[in-house]
This record gives C-alpha cells, sequence and structure tokens, in this order.
C-alpha cells in the first residue's frame, strides 16, 4: 500500500483520483483548504487533511507531508484574480516542492496543462496570461528540483467519460486537445505506479491509446 498526499483535494480531478487510490488499496490524504468539504472528500475514502496552503509555511506543509510515499499537486487558485493565482499556483506550488524534499518525499506529480513552459505564447493583457505564468515557473522549479518529478499536461479539460484511452504529445493538436477529467485522474493514477513516467513531462488529451501503452517511454 502507498500512502500518497492529494494537493487540492476537493478539486474535481482530485475527488475522482482520490476514489481511483482508494479502490486500489492505497492511503490517501486529501489536502484541502475549507473544511466544509471534508465530507465530500471523506466520499471517496480519502482522509480529509484541512490546510490552506496559499497561506501555509514550508515548514507547515512538509509536516502534513511527513510519512506519505508521494504528493500530487492538483490545486490551483481557480483564476479571476492575477495575484492569487500566482500565489497559489506557483508560489505555494514551490513551497510544497521544498516541503517535500523536506519532509522525505520523493515522488511528485504535478497536474498542469497541455502547452505550459516559458513559450506558453499567452499575451499580457490575456486573463490567462497569470495562471500561465506562474505554472511555467512552477513546472520548471519542479524539473530542477531533486525530486522523482512527472508532469502530466492534459488538454482542455472537460467532464466527459473516463475511458482511459488517450494520445500522448499529439503532433496534430491543433485539431482539438479536450480531455476529461476522469481520464486526467486515470493518468494520474497510473504514472504513480509507474517508475518509468518519473523525470517526464507528458502532455495528452483523449485519444485512441490504453494508458499503460500511451505512457510506454518512446524508444
Amino acid at each position: 500500500m502507498t500512502r500518497i498526499a492529494i494537493i487540492g483535494g476537493h478539486g474535481k480531478v482530485a475527488l475522482q483520483l482520490s476514489a481511483l487510490l482508494t479502490g486500489e488499496g492505497h492511503s490517501v490524504t486529501s489536502i484541502i483548504r475549507n473544511p466544509d468539504h471534508a465530507a465530500d472528500v471523506a466520499a471517496t475514502g480519502a482522509s480529509p487533511s484541512v490546510l490552506d496552503v496559499e497561506n501555509s509555511t514550508t515548514a507547515e506543509i512538509a509536516a502534513g507531508l511527513r510519512n506519505h510515499d508521494a504528493v500530487v499537486w492538483s490545486a490551483g487558485a481557480g483564476g479571476g484574480n492575477p495575484e492569487r493565482t500566482l500565489a497559489v499556483d506557483r508560489d505555494a506550488a514551490i513551497r510544497s516542492m521544498d516541503a517535500a524534499t523536506e519532509a522525505g518525499v520523493r515522488r511528485y506529480v504535478m497536474v498542469s496543462y497541455f502547452g505550459a513552459g516559458p513559450n506558453h505564447g499567452v499575451p499580457a493583457g490575456h486573463s490567462f496570461h497569470a495562471y500561465a505564468e506562474a505554472k511555467a515557473a512552477a513546472d520548471e522549479y519542479l524539473r530542477g528540483s531533486s525530486l522523482s518529478w512527472t508532469i502530466l499536461g492534459p488538454g482542455s479539460l472537460t467532464d466527459g467519460p473516463g475511458n482511459g484511452l488517450i494520445d500522448v504529445d499529439p503532433a496534430d493538436a491543433a485539431s482539438g486537445t479536450n480531455t476529461s477529467r476522469a481520464n486526467v485522474a486515470i493518468v494520474a493514477a497510473a504514472v504513480l505506479d509507474l517508475p518509468g513516467c518519473a523525470g517526464r513531462t507528458i502532455e495528452f488529451r483523449d485519444g485512441t491509446l490504453p494508458v499503460s501503452a500511451a505512457l510506454e517511454p518512446v524508444k
């Protein structure tokens, strides 16, 4: 049994991920900001842990991550406020990476987005710009860390069914990148069990290959 901490445990992806992981026999701690969300988290089989990572120190986050084997970052400010977006999606995310190192948790999975990076191409005046900047900074910090990391880059999120079929790094992304949140949860659960996914940035969308086959490293 693996002990997994999910930061942002009440998100739509996180709730599905915790249900998958607990169903597989893993022990899941879902870190949430709002105590009113504890019942929703507990219904997935996870143990809710109230911690406001936006306003917590690295040491406080580390205390919440101790005695776990892996951490999944699935939190987000939800857009709208650029300052808060940077505070959560960049600054708190980076603190969580330092906290994982401090707590001795080596495995770290970041839920990012398709196209994230310094060359994201989102203009400064666009409402998505702060989020793009935050994710680019957080992802780059993670790549430079000593953690055993995987960065997931799903496409445009939908509430469609999770059929476990995806395309990784599609060459024709311009034709669409819709990705069901359920499939994001399936992929996140899968990479936690696949050591070969460490050190990889995996961009994907709903597609045609079973997750296990799609995630095989290119030889």
